[in-house]
């Protein structure tokens, strides 16, 4: 059983990867981006393309960070970390892509998971990129409300 100073500095060690990811990004560095991942990760964009392996994950960043995406910044949000034992971590939390001003809502639902790689150092062994789609939420939760959330479901404290 961890401590809680264990427990914090766990969390911080997988933050900081997170934050290597969105720190890459905005330099459009699509290596030190894959540097982050481990040798055999897999990254399923919400496009559903799925990538295998670090040099897939680089070379396809390459190629976007010179189009699609070249200026832009990654937001990110951590809703939850949840470890499973010493050397397995999930992330779930909400990401977008953006120019100029951060955008207020991210558009994005992502689950990461990762692994204290061989050298000790935490990696991203895989990821998956959802986009959201809020209206077809709310018709799904209004038209068959077991299918909501838990979370969603409780009465909201108002403040």
């Amino acid at each position: 059983m961890r401590d809680q100073q264990q427990e914090n500095a766990l969390v911080e060690a997988v933050k900081a990867v997170l934050e290597g990811l969105v720190a890459a990004w905005g330099r459009n560095d699509a290596e030190a981006y894959g540097a982050l991942f481990t040798e055999d990760a897999s990254y399923i964009s919400y496009l559903g393309t799925v990538y295998q392996g670090r040099r897939d994950i680089v070379e396809s960043h390459r190629a976007l960070f010179a189009t699609f995406l070249k200026g832009t910044r990654l937001a990110d949000e951590v809703l939850d970390i949840r470890f499973h034992g010493p050397h397995l971590a999930v992330v779930n939390g909400r990401g977008d892509t953006y120019k100029g001003r951060r955008p207020s809502r991210l558009s994005k639902v992502q689950t990461y998971t990762l692994v204290r790689d061989t050298d000790g150092q935490w990696r991203v062994a895989a990821f998956q990129n959802t986009r959201r789609k809020p209206v077809m939420e709310k018709i799904s939760f209004t038209l068959a409300p077991g299918t909501a959330p838990m979370a969603w479901r409780r009465p909201r404290v108002s403040s």
